[in-house]
């Protein structure tokens, strides 16, 4: 039977095997200063100088044996005794979880001195400088676009059908798509962030005439039947180079005048999209026609596959282009914040704002699990940890028992 409990019982750990070595080491330092004093007590009449030694066992035996006793009589009651203020925190455990969770609210967790400490700091600028460096916001948007295949298989057609009429289609019927697409545009072309697509779009033209130059000159000698094909291919290859050359010309000059004529067309337009009414009245046409071919089971269903589809074959690539923007969008609103104070500003408030609205609401909680915690600590495991190491310190009391002998 010895055998079969010697079996079930669980390997000791490395911390218990330190333990149980210092308890056992202490108890022997502690016998050894008690068997110094008694063989120096029964000596000193014949040996004068074992007082000296007599003093140093006293002062080690005195300094274990009470220091043991104020560690030991926090938990429990020396070997049972009623002992006045012994067992301090057995019998005070609830009371001091209590006063310890508040005094962690009361200095700790004042909504004041968290928002103080934290307004030294322009949180805004260092997240924003963060998110604006192409490697962070790299490394932010690969995680967003990994998520979405996991998101797309939880959204089934049927959640997808019940989100679209219920929250989409009220939304569109009262969205207003002139001003939507005005703001849109309002965004693209803030700080010139639409040169860059207007830069590819006159490379992909250059790059069409150029591969379609005999296509132009057929159409060309079909519009005009009265002229030598010679004449036609000349001129088609001059017009095309022209175009060419002057699609480069604007793409090589950040301050072509084309491209000043062109922002300017487009800020009309997007005062024309914020407050004509014939833009507004030809936008809810518009919409009215995509509500009903989206109100079609098949339309909607058809179109929610192929985002789907599409989503999840871009979102499995590494040098996809569903990761590029996202990680640019996420670089571009870094830089912007970084580089504009008054966004700092606000986003700062609201920041400290939402902190001192977060520790009104749960400051009360804090202090609540900490007392409960302290309440469900099982004071027998922690004496049993208190009171072998409390016996260690009678390694230290030797050691100061030079100069109490001394004195």
């Amino acid at each position: 039977m010895i055998a079969a409990e010697a079996q079930t019982e669980a390997p000791a750990t490395p911390g218990q095997t330190g333990l149980r070595r210092m308890r056992m080491t202490a108890t022997a330092i502690l016998a050894a200063m008690l068997g110094l004093l008694v063989l120096s007590a029964l000596g000193q009449a014949r040996y004068p100088w074992l007082a000296w030694v007599r003093a140093f066992a006293e002062a080690g035996t005195v300094g274990a044996v009470a220091d043991w006793y104020a560690v030991v009589a926090l938990f429990r009651r020396p070997f049972g005794l009623p002992i006045p203020h012994t067992a301090i925190i057995a019998r005070n455990q609830m009371r001091i979880a209590d006063s310890l969770g508040s005094f962690v609210e009361q200095n700790f967790l004042a909504p004041e001195l968290i928002v103080d400490r934290l307004r030294a700091h322009n949180m805004a600028k260092v997240a924003a400088s963060w998110l604006a460096s192409p490697v962070n916001s790299r490394t932010l948007a690969d995680p967003v676009v990994d998520s979405l295949p996991a998101l797309l298989r939880v959204l089934d057609d049927d959640s997808v059908a019940r989100l679209f009429e219920r929250s989409a289609l009220p939304w569109l019927r009262t969205l207003d798509v002139s001003a939507l697409a005005g703001n849109l545009l309002q965004v693209l072309t803030e700080q010139q962030r639409h040169q860059p697509l207007l830069d590819r779009g006159l490379r992909a033209a250059e790059q069409w005439l150029t591969a379609n130059s005999g296509l132009l000159q057929a159409k060309f000698s079909e519009a005009s039947r009265y002229t030598p094909v010679r004449l036609d291919a000349y001129i088609v290859n001059k017009f095309v180079e022209g175009v060419i050359a002057l699609l480069h010309e604007v793409r090589s000059a950040p301050d072509h005048p084309l491209r000043l004529q062109l922002d300017e067309a487009m800020q009309a337009l997007i005062v024309r999209l914020r407050t004509s009414e014939r833009y507004r009245r030809t936008g809810r046409l518009w919409m009215r026609d995509c509500i009903r071919y989206l109100k079609r089971e098949d339309s909607y269903r058809m179109l929610w596959h192929r985002l789907r589809v599409w989503l999840s074959t871009e979102a499995v690539r590494e040098d996809s282009w569903l990761r590029a923007m996202v990680a640019d969008m996420l670089a571009s609103l870094g830089a912007s914040v970084r580089d504009d104070p008054a966004q700092q500003d606000r986003l700062n408030a609201w920041w400290l704002q939402l902190v001192h609205a977060a520790v009104i609401r749960y400051r009360h909680q804090v202090p609540a699990l900490i007392a409960e915690v302290v309440k469900s600590w099982d004071l027998t495991r922690s004496r049993e940890r208190s009171s072998p190491k409390s016996a260690a310190t009678c390694s230290s009391s030797a050691s100061t028992a030079r100069s109490s002998a001394a004195r």
